[in-house]
């Protein structure tokens, strides 16, 4: 028996098998392809993901390979949103390969002992009040692999959601595009950007060797999946422009639509799902990605701390009603993307206001959160209004008795976060029965002289702080009772030691 089962090793699956081997849990991912596809779906970390991504120690790699575009697309509408000025410490979108992202994120995993199986497909699962038990085949026969816990991490068509039983409600797709990663037989045929022509406007990315085209698919078939040839590419092309433009060697070819649904629950039972398994909407924004480590970063933390049994009942309810908000809003800003792009006279007047609004600087950054995701913030127990107070902590310069630190190296061990800013030690010594699950820092913050303390959740959320002339400091018992569970006995507390 395993700790957790992981079926899917997309980036979601292998973020959430590093999160839980960080935390010693023991894990499983199953991936039904044998290997990794030899296409790529996005080339798109937004600041979002990058400020999670660096709490690990994981972002500064990507960085130094991607290449960095400081601004934001909201479709539909004719401005560029800057993210110079957004609640971010990476303020740009990081262009480089899904493929990459997720090679280093599989080394990151396997480096701390997940067990990876590719070419291992889920067939059915059944699961009691104490365990998952799934089928699991290869080319070699079936096996049975039985789990405290399984994660759907299995895409938009989740084999794990459906065998769960879990409801898929929203809307059907209304309009398809086709996608081809094809060479142009004349490779100045058609610049960067749209180019519209008497039939539509075809999209073109150029990519090192190739180029990624899409366009509208005006006739789809009954069946949408099938198969998207060459030649159905090329008449699309073709038919939107009313020219032809020669394309060959295709590499990926594919059809997708503006289908937005989201799992009725994120949680039931002992079956969890996350990214695409739990949600699906339109392109628009390229933050498919971008939640799904979203949704895995969450879920880490959380589900370890129940499968070692230090945590609160309501623990894992709280990744349903974080991220299930948190992808219903992912849902309404595609879609209205989507409808904002769409060419209806209607909708002049309501494009006009946005773009007014977004032509503003605070309305700029508002819309440039928004889309990116870095306007997340989780209700927190006790609640205080404070900017900081649920939202992800910035990365903080910090002065230690080790030296000088930032705030997300503090958090790579993966544990939770008391930084003591007043220079006693009062406030880590009432949390001293916390100390085998929360990290106790003493330290100094020139930049922020107001700020007497912080606790930070693993993922780096604020879930409490204390200012001076703030009188909301007596709710640090409670913040830490309702993420980490009860107090350690007083024994172990009296044992426990301080970081400074």
């Amino acid at each position: 028996m395993t700790d957790v089962l992981i079926v899917g090793a997309g980036p979601a699956g292998l973020l959430l098998a590093s999160e839980l081997r960080l935390a010693g849990v023991g894990t499983v991912v199953v991936e039904r392809h044998a290997q990794r596809p030899g296409f790529c779906r996005g080339f798109n970390l937004n600041a979002r993901a990058l400020d999670l991504l660096a709490r690990r120690g994981l972002a500064e790699g990507l960085v130094g390979e991607g290449w960095q575009v400081p601004h934001a697309a909201f479709s539909g509408l004719p401005v560029t949103l800057t993210l110079a000025g957004t609640h971010t410490d990476h303020p740009y979108s990081l262009g480089i390969p899904q493929t990459r992202v997720e090679e280093i994120l599989e080394e990151h995993a396997l480096g701390r002992g997940a067990d990876i199986r590719r070419g291992h497909e889920l067939l059915a699962l059944e699961q009691d009040s104490e365990s998952v038990t799934a089928a699991v085949t290869t080319g070699d026969g079936e096996y049975r692999v039985r789990a405290a816990y399984l994660v759907g991490c299995d895409g938009g068509r989740s084999t794990v959601r459906k065998q769960a039983g879990i409801d898929f409600p929203g809307t059907e797709a209304t309009r398809f595009s086709l996608l081809g990663d094809v060479e142009l037989a004349d490779p100045e045929a058609l610049p960067f950007g749209a180019t519209t022509g008497p039939g539509g406007a075809v999209f073109v990315i150029p990519r090192p060797g190739y180029v990624r085209i899409i366009t509208s698919d005006r006739q789809p078939p009954a069946d949408k999946d099938t198969p998207v040839t060459l030649n159905l590419l090329q008449s699309a092309v073709d038919d939107a422009l009313g020219r032809h433009v020669g394309l060959r060697a295709a590499r990926w070819l594919t059809r997708f639509g503006n289908a937005a649904r989201q799992a009725a629950e994120y949680v039931r039972g002992r079956v969890l799902l996350a990214g695409d398994a739990a949600h699906i909407h339109p392109p628009a924004g390229a933050i498919g990605v971008n939640v799904a480590l979203d949704d895995a970063f969450n879920l880490g933390w959380k589900l370890a701390a129940t499968v070692r049994g230090t945590a609160p009942a309501h623990l894992l309810d709280s990744y349903h009603a974080e991220r299930h908000t948190a992808g219903a809003h992912v849902l309404a800003n595609t879609q209205a993307q989507v409808l904002l792009g769409e060419a209806h006279d209607r909708l002049g007047p309501l494009t006009d206001l946005l773009t007014r609004v977004a032509g503003h600087p605070a309305g700029n950054r508002a819309f440039a959160e928004t889309i990116t995701g870095l306007d997340t913030r989780y209700q927190m127990r006790p609640d205080a209004d404070h900017a900081w107070l649920g939202r992800l902590a910035p990365d903080l310069a910090l002065t230690t008795g080790d030296g000088r630190t930032r705030l997300a190296e503090l958090l790579a061990s993966g544990r939770g976060l008391l930084i003591d800013l007043t220079g006693g030690s009062a406030i880590r010594e009432s949390a001293a029965g916390w100390a085998d699950r929360v990290d106790l820092v003493a330290a100094a913050c020139p930049d922020h002289p107001e700020l007497d303390a912080i606790l930070l959740r693993p993922d780096g959320h604020t879930a409490w702080l204390r200012t001076a002339g703030h009188g909301y400091a007596d709710g640090l018992h409670q913040a830490l009772q309702h993420w980490y569970g009860p107090a350690a006995p007083s024994n172990a507390a009296s044992a426990a030691t301080f970081r400074s």
